[in-house]
């Protein structure tokens, strides 16, 4: 009977180290991104995904040992498609919020920037609850963008949202919105730049308040997986300091989008 016995927790151990190994074997990792959201993500029309955060998430892998997969999905559907083991990491420009986390675990930030109001040239809209009475403000859904503007001005404005960035700017050119809110880099190359964009600017202060928008951007992963979390955690680390986050950057941005 002991032997039968010691011979089951001799099993049972087993399964248990290997169970281990399989969890912190990371040579191949599944990315969710979004695709929808230039400059940090994009597709091209050959279907091939560009833009920063593909990049930061390729180097990432690659200071792992990694092999990568990206998997495109749409912003609304992004983290229970990870919670549901479609992918292992999201890297599309989420902030870390404390309503996030507690759903997801977060690496440390991989970026940081503002968040800006944009206005239509000429429209004389000021950012306060008296300039904003009655106007309309574009967002795309469940963002930290949806969430400030809903706590700070859901009494003054009527709020739109969309499923991607790129349809809140199709309805501000057609002048279904009176304004946008949206991270400033992003509505700077993805829209005020563009053709499309040359006749709206940015209006009022950056907005960094970690109530809304946290201490960053970084990159989600299911609770469960904390040796991935390390395991990114040092690869952010040592491409920040081996150069490799500085040339990403600097072939998207004029300035250091890491932040202080």
């Amino acid at each position: 009977m002991r032997k039968s016995i010691n011979a089951f927790i001799a099993a049972a151990l087993l399964v248990f180290a290997s169970s281990i190994t399989m969890a912190g074997d990371w040579s191949k990792v599944r990315i969710g991104v979004e695709g929808a959201y230039p400059p940090f993500s994009w597709v091209e029309a050959d279907g091939q995904l560009k833009g920063f955060d593909i990049e930061i998430a390729m180097a990432l892998c690659k200071e792992m040992g990694a092999e990568c997969t990206l998997v495109q999905q749409d912003w609304d559907g992004i983290i229970p498609s990870l919670l549901a083991k479609k992918y292992d990491a999201i890297i599309a420009s989420m902030s870390i919020t404390e309503e996030r986390k507690k759903k997801v675990a977060f690496t440390n930030k991989y970026y940081n920037t503002p968040a800006k109001f944009a206005r239509k040239k000429g429209s004389g809209i000021e950012i306060t609850k008296e300039g904003l009475a009655g106007k309309t403000v574009g967002v795309q859904r469940a963002t930290t963008h949806d969430n400030f503007v809903s706590q700070e001005f859901g009494d003054a404005v009527e709020i739109k949202r969309y499923g991607t960035q790129d349809e809140a700017y199709l309805d501000a050119v057609s002048g279904r919105v009176d304004l946008l809110l949206a991270d400033s880099v992003a509505m700077e190359d993805g829209f005020l730049k563009t053709d499309n964009g040359k006749d709206w600017e940015f209006v009022g202060p950056g907005y960094t308040d970690v109530k809304y928008f946290g201490p960053g951007v970084g990159i989600a992963v299911r609770k469960e997986d904390e040796d991935l979390v390390e395991k990114l955690n040092m690869a952010i680390a040592a491409i920040r300091e081996n150069g490799t986050y500085e040339a990403i950057n600097k072939k998207y941005f004029e300035f250091d989008v890491y932040g202080e």
